[in-house]
């Protein structure tokens, strides 16, 4: 019990770190490429690197039965979220479109209940709530009077798509191997963003610096084949509201990378935020022992 217990913790702190340094990385590799080749890129590649490592698991892809569940998982966590996500960024200031996006645990926990049946109280949603308020003080400093209303519209979208995409992905766990799951949702939503960013987009306008490199890279082996496998793993392994809570520290992670490599200060309102994440983690995740013996007797 305990071993499991600090596997899990060990991943949920090594998701959060990945996450949360990928919000500057990528901000600061966005002025060298356009956003809908960027994202093409990093999944595609993430992907197929992914896909290398698994092919010993090849048997277990499918394809003919399955084909569907990659395609539909590839929409909504590859596609639209990668996609909308990245256009997103060049409208608003990355701790402002950050707090937009993490409103997904909060959806996570209401689209769960409602259709995966997952246990609700009134005292989760609070501190599902108290978190996502939390994150809200920690990047009022952020907040002007010119916010974008297009950044604003793309930032509650891309929550929105990934939240369906993660239930999504929950709801049909039983049928596909999570890992090859990833590894195709990645390569067939990273190939409809290129094809797109072909389009609409040049390649000529990628700038093949070492900051450009950096993120790519880091996207492609860590932000996606690291970070998705871990987060599916998860989710499917406990509640989806439970494993969605903890992602309201990546905010105040990247807050605190941004403080120590890209000189932003520390405030107060950061303090308070940091307690009301810590206070939303213990909220959501908290239940008397008899009350977690009959969940798992359920």
């Amino acid at each position: 019990m305990s071993k499991v217990f600090s596997k899990s913790m060990l991943a949920l702190l090594m998701l959060i770190l990945v996450w949360g340094a990928s919000w500057p990385i990528y901000k600061m590799a966005l002025p060298y490429t356009p956003p809908l080749l960027f994202s093409g890129m990093r999944a595609t590649i993430g992907g197929i690197v992914l896909g290398v490592l698994l092919l010993k698991r090849i048997n277990k892809i499918k394809w003919r039965e399955n084909w569907k569940f990659y395609c539909i998982s590839a929409i909504f966590n590859t596609t639209l979220f990668f996609g909308i996500q990245t256009v997103g960024l060049n409208y608003l200031p990355g701790g402002l479109f950050s707090i937009l996006v993490y409103f997904q645990p909060v959806l996570i926990g209401l689209f769960a209940w409602i259709w995966l049946g997952e246990f609700m109280t009134p005292v989760k949603i609070i501190g599902l709530l108290i978190g996502f308020f939390g994150i809200l003080i920690v990047s009022l400093d952020g907040l002007t009077l010119h916010v974008s209303a297009i950044g604003v519209v793309l930032g509650l979208v891309t929550a929105i798509c990934w939240a369906f995409g993660v239930i999504y992905v929950k709801s049909v766990s039983d049928k596909v191997d999570a890992y090859w799951m990833v590894s195709l949702q990645c390569i067939i939503g990273g190939v409809v963003l290129l094809g797109t960013g072909t389009y609409f987009e040049s390649w000529s306008d990628i700038h093949w610096n070492s900051t450009y490199i950096f993120g790519l890279s880091y996207g492609a082996i860590f932000g996606i084949p690291l970070a998705y496998i871990i987060y599916y793993k998860l989710i499917n392994e406990g509640e989806a509201s439970k494993v969605g809570s903890y992602t309201f520290l990546v905010p105040i992670i990247a807050v605190f990378i941004g403080a120590v490599f890209l000189d932003e200060p520390i405030t107060n309102l950061l303090i308070i935020g940091l307690i009301m994440v810590g206070a939303s983690i213990f909220i959501v995740n908290y239940r008397s022992k008899k009350k977690l013996i009959n969940f798992r007797e359920v």
